[in-house]
């Protein structure tokens, strides 16, 4: 690409002017801003040490070395310690010619290496999925898609949280209140009935705390003597210690809930290409702990208690097993983590997860270092915002959570009205139809949520994610529909969509600045692809997609493409056209979006 050629140069300009070898690390080179004319801008301040003058004269000199030197650089202008480039129109249309009919441009070729394992989703089995497991969904998948891009091999994989504490609540509560109830009896989703008894059992359990206070006992001794939670926790242990009847209705209780995961899963275009459980992981995890305790890397309490000493690290002391012998979910973490590196070798482990466990990764990542995991390091937390109501945060517990599915179905019906009200479904089928709205609605989500920077809190609004102006999911998804119907209406009119090699000498003698400035934007799209892979940020590619549409629809506003006499200039922009739509459709795969081919 064009900045590797300006740096190359560069260094050879540095060589010939001022008898000085470098590095190109300290070669700095950026997009020029708006205000100023050029494409790229070199900052000479750190070449000063090698050309012992004024960072103007510097500028200067380098700036007549590469306009004589380098065809591609047509003009420079110097401000002040920064020299802009003006690459000459020719490099834009060879750049043309040489892409605009890849359907890969942009993506990196597969890379002969270890491979990314990146872990997203991990539910617990005692409720649905809600609003804040899109988020986490949606970012693994897409940072998946953006890392394949950048040539990476990815493993995707979910935990899910199968045992413990949580899981026992519902079970107790079913085999307290349930009178033998299944999802097949009262039509519901199996993650849904479950997830309604952990909101039953909560509310039980408060009840009884509040009892207990009223007795005159302070709060947090009355929550550890609530009947409810000493159940749960004899369930606990009952179902570590392997009870039969215990793993008999865990077995079916989390069989409803899997049913239900995999139902909301495939809704949103989701797979994994392998699925742990903790109820195996833990195990690991357990063995591995008290390998640490038998050579004093942790130590065991008076209560039989195991614990890991992190003052060294300058942490406090961390619970590995608890005076019962039942695990924590550290324990699992570190067999999860040890599992992995054993079938997969990764480069590295990617935790999508929410910023409330930075804390919680910090010490796996210590505590995986003091067991002497000399792979510690692989260990990377996505940590991501949490998804907020405009009423404030979703509680499971209280059942205040947005349901996934709820919210799936309201962003189909929400894409359903909008849509017929402006039209944009005649003469589709029913089947066509009904594949559009899906498509919308989940663009919309989708967009909505992945549009934020992962590391920012974000206030979901459903009503404003689906509309087809602004920077929205159905604003791109209609832009591509745009410029498929331009080359249906190109078919109809018989135009003659001859090689475009042949037409590009008579198209150097135009003026086509706006043309250019399309393709200057489409050049970006390989740096972009690489940034958003290092930042693991699918808002990058996001929010790049929304400026390559909107400077599309202006071009198309105010630059004939059919209309237009000259044939030869049609044929360019309806290829350029071209050229933005694929761009568009890898941009939107790489979020996990469709996009139509009519609206």
């Amino acid at each position: 690409m064009i900045v590797q050629l300006i740096t190359e140069n560069i260094i050879k300009a540095i060589s010939l002017l001022w008898g000085q070898t470098v590095d190109s690390n300290i070669i700095s080179i950026q997009k020029t801003n708006k205000e100023f004319e050029g494409d790229f801008t070199v900052v000479v301040f750190p070449l000063l040490k090698v050309s012992h003058t004024s960072p103007e004269a510097t500028a200067k000199q380098l700036g007549e070395f590469l306009v004589k030197h380098v065809g591609e650089i047509s003009r420079f202008n110097v401000i002040k310690g920064f020299l802009n480039l003006v690459i000459d129109e020719s490099y834009w249309l060879g750049f043309f010619t040489d892409n605009y009919d890849n359907h890969f441009f942009g993506c990196t070729k597969k890379k002969n290496a270890k491979p990314i394992l990146v872990e997203y989703s991990s539910p617990n089995t005692n409720k649905p999925l809600h609003l804040g497991h899109v988020r986490n969904i949606l970012l693994g998948y897409s940072v998946s898609r953006i890392l394949e891009a950048n040539g990476e091999k990815v493993v995707e994989v979910n935990l899910v949280n199968d045992r413990g504490i949580h899981i026992c609540k519902s079970m107790l509560a079913w085999s307290k209140w349930g009178n033998g109830e299944q999802p097949a009896s009262t039509g519901e989703k199996g993650d849904h009935m479950v997830g309604r008894y952990y909101v039953m059992f909560e509310k039980n359990y408060n009840a009884e705390v509040s009892k207990l206070i009223e007795t005159g006992m302070d709060r947090e001794e009355a929550e550890k003597e609530a009947a409810s939670i000493k159940e749960a926790q004899d369930l606990l242990v009952k179902w570590e210690t392997g009870d039969s009847e215990t793993r008999k209705i865990w077995n079916l209780m989390n069989g409803w809930v899997y049913q239900g995961f995999d139902e909301t899963y495939n809704r949103l275009g989701v797979d994994f290409d392998k699925i742990y459980y903790e109820s195996d992981t833990y195990l690991l995890g357990r063995k591995l702990v008290v390998e640490g305790l038998k050579s004093n890397v942790f130590y065991q309490k008076d209560d039989g208690s195991v614990w890991c000493d992190m003052a060294s690290v300058g942490l406090d002391e961390k619970l590995l097993l608890r005076a019962d012998g039942t695990s924590v979910y550290i324990t699992q973490d570190i067999g999860t983590a040890k599992l992995r590196k054993d079938e997969y070798d990764p480069a590295k482990m990617i935790y999508v997860v929410g910023n409330e466990q930075n804390y919680h990764f910090d010490i796996l990542k210590k505590i995986l270092k003091i067991l002497g995991m000399e792979w510690w390091d692989i260990v990377l937390h996505l940590s991501y915002g949490m998804v907020e109501l405009p009423h404030g945060r979703m509680k499971s517990r209280e059942g205040t959570v947005v349901d996934a599915d709820d919210l799936l179905d309201e962003m189909y019906q929400t894409a359903k009205k909008l849509t017929e009200e402006l039209g944009k479904t005649e003469n589709f089928a029913d089947d066509e139809k009904e594949a559009l709205y899906n498509m919308i609605g989940l663009g919309a989500l989708k967009y909505y949520i992945l549009k934020v920077d992962p590391k920012k809190n974000m206030l979901f609004n459903p009503e404003e994610s689906i509309d087809f102006n602004g920077n929205t999911g159905p604003f791109i998804q209609y832009t591509h529909a745009r410029i498929r119907s331009l080359f249906r209406k190109a078919e109809e009119s018989e135009l003659d969509l001859k090689d475009i090699t042949s037409i590009i000498p008579e198209l150097k003698l135009k003026p086509l600045t706006k043309e250019v400035n399309l393709l200057k934007i489409l050049h970006q799209f390989p740096e972009l692809i690489n940034e958003a892979g290092q930042n693991y940020s699918p808002a990058l590619v996001a929010n790049y997609a929304y400026e390559l549409a909107k400077m599309f629809n202006q071009f198309y506003q105010d630059t004939p493409i059919l209309r237009e006499e000259d044939r030869n200039l049609a044929v360019f922009r309806l290829k350029l056209a071209g050229f933005v739509g694929n761009v568009i459709k890898k941009a939107m795969e790489l979020l996990g979006i469709e996009v139509p081919e009519r609206m």
